[in-house]
């Protein structure tokens, strides 16, 4: 099991799924980890963990928040080693020509923007601390398109070129920058999908089934397998890997 014992990891969206699993994930590697998410989403399940957790109710796309975050890290642990950027929704499901132009504001603005200002703020205190790890997530919808999911795709596909760029940039400071791209996994995202997409003659369960069909390893990926490959780049054993966006889906990009 990939070690981070002493490290300091800030998590966004930290409130169910992926992000849940990470903080669980990170602790049983030894990591202290400052949890992040909005109101109502459950972050305060995460900061119950134990001494090594807080967590704090914050909005990716507010400056204010991000700056709030890093002072409770820095105040509860004295540095920061690693950012999981995490936070992010689907948007509408919808042809491109019908999408709402508000909706796509927001999509961006926390898909997007949520990343950008994360690495702008934390970066600089992961490199004061001498390097470190980011990883920000994509999908495997930021290495293709999406049907229906204009601005979730686009918004992935930033995520991508954002991570490409701080890899660069970050690299003489000794901080390294991954992407992951996942396929379906079983979190509340995936239901909202479905259920955007089921209809009255093709019940859950169906559609469970043809998504999964589609996967070559047959099935929707779990959160905590996400957390296992967020655990590894966040860790010394990843340590020339950097600027990667590394797919975590069944195989479905391998065709």
């Amino acid at each position: 099991m990939a070690d981070l014992q002493g490290k300091t990891i800030v998590v966004t969206g930290a409130g169910g799924g992926i992000g849940l699993a990470a903080v669980e994930r990170f602790v049983a590697s030894g990591a202290n980890v400052v949890a992040t998410d909005l109101a109502g989403t459950g972050v305060d399940t995460a900061g119950e963990m134990g001494d090594t957790v807080v967590s704090q109710v914050a909005d990716v796309t507010s400056r204010a928040d991000w700056e709030s975050t890093r002072e409770l890290a820095i105040g509860t642990f004295g540095r920061i080693d690693g950012l999981v950027n995490n936070a992010g929704i689907e948007g509408a499901i919808t042809p491109l020509v019908e999408y709402p132009e508000e909706m796509l504001d927001r999509v961006l603005a926390i898909n997007v923007k949520g990343v950008f200002l994360g690495m702008q703020i934390i970066a600089p205190l992961i490199i004061e601390g001498g390097g470190g790890a980011i990883v920000n997530v994509s999908s495997v919808a930021g290495l293709s398109g999406a049907s229906n999911l204009s601005a979730y795709s686009a918004s992935k596909h930033a995520v991508i070129g954002l991570t490409k760029s701080a890899a660069l940039e970050f690299a003489p400071q000794a901080v390294r920058c991954n992407a992951i791209c996942p396929s379906p996994i079983d979190t509340r995202m995936m239901r909202s999908l479905e259920d955007a997409m089921k209809s009255d003659d093709v019940d859950a369960a169906t559609l469970q089934a043809l998504i999964a069909s589609n996967i070559p390893l047959g099935r929707y990926g779990a959160p905590s397998e996400v957390a296992d490959l967020m655990t590894f780049l966040l860790s010394d054993d990843a340590r020339f890997l950097s600027g990667a966006a590394i797919p975590i889906d069944g195989a479905m990009k391998a065709r």
